[in-house]
């Protein structure tokens, strides 16, 4: 099993950059399509970013594309979420995790979750 470890995350105005990391350990890393979730206050936990084992093909939640960019370095067993134009919306719990297509979308189906990062945006 990977065990993950996220990173980054902080207070920042609208309009601001964060990048989240995410560290990975385990030797399996890299055979993994991973991906980017966040949990809001009051709201189930829901999608954000995936990227596949190569890192070659990246895919986003429709209210973040343009904004945030996914990347993986295999080599370090790592993942990061580079997050640009923030929004209060964008204030949430983000985890990483292994990340498998489900229909037109994208779940996670490790029942293991890190502890995540907060990020937090202010108007």
């Amino acid at each position: 099993q990977v065990q993950l470890v996220e990173s980054g995350g902080g207070l920042v105005q609208a309009g601001g950059s964060l990048r989240l990391s995410c560290a990975a350990s385990g030797r399996t890393f890299s055979l993994y399509a991973m991906g980017w979730f966040r949990q809001a206050p009051g709201k189930e936990r829901e999608f954000v970013a995936a990227i596949n084992w190569s890192g070659e093909s990246t895919y986003y939640l429709d209210s973040v594309k343009g904004r945030f960019t996914i990347s993986r370095d295999n080599a370090k067993n790592t993942m990061y979420l580079q997050m640009n134009s923030l929004k209060p919306e964008d204030t949430a719990v983000y985890y990483c995790n292994t990340a498998s297509r489900s229909g037109t979308g994208w779940i996670t189906r490790s029942d293991y979750w890190g502890q995540g990062t907060q990020v937090t945006v202010s108007s």
